[in-house]
């Protein structure tokens, strides 16, 4: 059994409590939501509650997940993108729209399921459901990801995240120009209070630093190169926003808005055209770069800007 504790925020609104743990749990639906309060699964101050049940301000809401003990990821010929591999560990450019692992109530589709029929053997350090993953990006941010083979691999690999010590750079468009050409945004990134499923900056959060470079400006946007020094949850996209910039496209954060390339009509159809070509995030993991776990070689990879980048690129330029 997973459990999840959410504290309702201090203005908050009166709302029904199945309607607000859906909006508040990754992965679970109304339909689900609306059973685990049934089953009396969800606890509010210590009581199970009706699904009708309205929350309020400061109450505290445990739900009760339970475990698919016997659910693990199915290999899955799904076209992949292979950059490198060896017998220690693999190299994937990820598309858009590809969720990189197995979660509740989705567990197809995913690169886990793709890596299992290409390449067999991974490691089993995070169980059956995340075999082999040793970092994550989001499912619309696309680009390259690092997948250990074997458990000694996989420790190498995660202690060269703990310790920062991996290159990671990504390629992004943001609305506007940044003050300055170059800086670093050092925060801490937690839940947000207002959203569960978001994330923001936030006091009680954990450390978060983000490196960024204009590479070139455009009529309302930016080309940006942006390396991490910690890996939270939407870092980028939340320290973007955070900086008043936030991430073309992201439909999350504020990114999806035309309104943000100004007040001029023909601005505005232009950003709304262009919205059309890149119906996601404009994120990109351009470069990864670590010591090889077995060889202690440095190793060093670039993945080009997938289509839809590249077509907001040409048509804004």
């Amino acid at each position: 059994m997973r459990q999840i504790e959410l504290i309702v925020a201090g203005n908050q609104r009166p709302r029904r409590v199945d309607t607000y743990i859906a909006d508040s749990v990754e992965h679970l639906s109304r339909s689900r939501a609306q059973q685990l309060v049934e089953q009396t699964l969800v606890v509010v101050n210590g009581k199970p509650v009706a699904k009708s049940y309205k929350i309020k301000p400061r109450d505290v809401i445990l739900v009760n997940l339970p475990l698919p003990e016997k659910i693990e990821a199915q290999a899955e010929e799904i076209p992949l993108n292979i950059v490198y591999e060896d017998d220690d560990l693999v190299v994937v450019n990820k598309p858009a729209g590809m969720v990189v692992h197995p979660a509740y109530s989705n567990y197809t589709g995913t690169m886990v399921n793709a890596l299992l029929h290409h390449v067999k053997d991974l490691s089993g350090i995070n169980g059956k459901i995340r075999p082999g993953i040793v970092h994550r990006i989001d499912k619309d941010t696309s680009g390259l990801l690092l997948v250990a083979k074997h458990d000694r691999a996989h420790r190498a690999l995660s202690l060269l995240f703990r310790k920062h010590t991996i290159e990671r750079e990504y390629w992004s468009l943001v609305w506007g120009k940044p003050k300055k050409n170059n800086g670093t945004i050092q925060t801490e990134i937690g839940r947000s209070t207002r959203d569960r499923k978001k994330f923001a900056v936030v006091k009680t959060g954990k450390a978060a630093v983000t490196h960024y470079e204009v590479i070139n400006t455009f009529l309302f946007l930016s080309l940006i190169r942006l390396k991490l020094e910690t890996g939270r949850t939407h870092q980028i996209r939340v320290h973007m926003a955070h900086l008043g910039h936030p991430v073309f496209g992201d439909k999350t954060y504020g990114g999806d808005n035309p309104n943000l390339a100004g007040t001029e009509r023909k601005r505005r159809q232009q950003a709304e055209n262009l919205l059309g070509l890149m119906p996601r995030q404009a994120l990109h993991a351009r470069t990864l770069g670590f010591i090889h776990p077995t060889t202690r070689k440095e190793m060093l990879f670039e993945a080009p800007l997938p289509s839809d980048f590249s077509a907001v690129m040409e048509k804004i330029k």
